[in-house]
């Protein structure tokens, strides 16, 4: 075996394989961005092979069919706000709400596309009940310290369902979209709604 290029593969294929990784996160952006810019059915495998720079056989080979590529930049998407959310703190209200706030600033907009067109086909059906799931999940997280005292209690599930509404991306977009209030009072607005549910006695 020649040494010198058993050597050299070695060292290429790190370089391979972040050329590669870089390659599919281009791909996820571009499918996401040609989303955002209109309806889902001009998400195609060659719109989103030319926006990434690539060829369609390349987009194939990295995720597969068309239905696939959705199902990845799906999952890539939830991953990133899953992550996010997750770092609020159970208990600390305000950070709570930055947290939440922080999160709809930068996909509030890409949310509430999916729940615009979320009838129009089944994989943004499963793409917004996932969302769904994972927000309650995070309301029954970072309002645990409230909701325990009711673990037994038939208003166990009200109250969750209440942080749940409270902390919807709809609420947001009637604060900050259609009311146009700024970041700060949206902050504001939330913290006094959520007061009378978070009041520690």
């Amino acid at each position: 075996m020649n040494t010198a290029a058993a050597r050299s593969r070695a060292y290429d294929s790190p370089k391979r394989t972040s050329a590669a990784a870089q390659t599919g996160r281009r791909i996820l952006q571009a499918t996401e961005d040609l989303f955002m810019e209109g309806p889902l059915a001009d998400v195609t495998l060659s719109a989103v092979a030319a926006r990434a720079g690539v060829t369609v056989q390349t987009v194939i080979r990295r995720f597969g069919d068309r239905a696939s590529l959705i199902g990845a930049c799906s999952a890539a998407a939830m991953d990133r706000v899953g992550s996010e959310r997750n770092a609020a703190p159970p208990g600390d209200v305000p950070a709570a709400v930055d947290n939440l706030l922080q999160h709809y600033e930068t996909t509030g907009s890409l949310a509430l596309k999916l729940l615009a067109e979320e009838h129009s086909s089944p994989e943004l059906g499963r793409i917004t009940e996932g969302g769904r799931r994972l927000h309650r999940q995070w309301c029954a997280m970072v309002f645990a310290p409230f909701l325990e005292p009711l673990e037994d209690s038939p208003e166990h599930d009200r109250r969750l369902a209440q942080f749940v509404a409270l902390c919807d991306v709809y609420t947001w977009k009637l604060l900050r979209l259609d009311a146009g209030l700024s970041r700060n009072q949206v902050a504001h607005s939330l913290l006094e709604m959520l007061e009378p549910f978070t009041r520690r006695s």
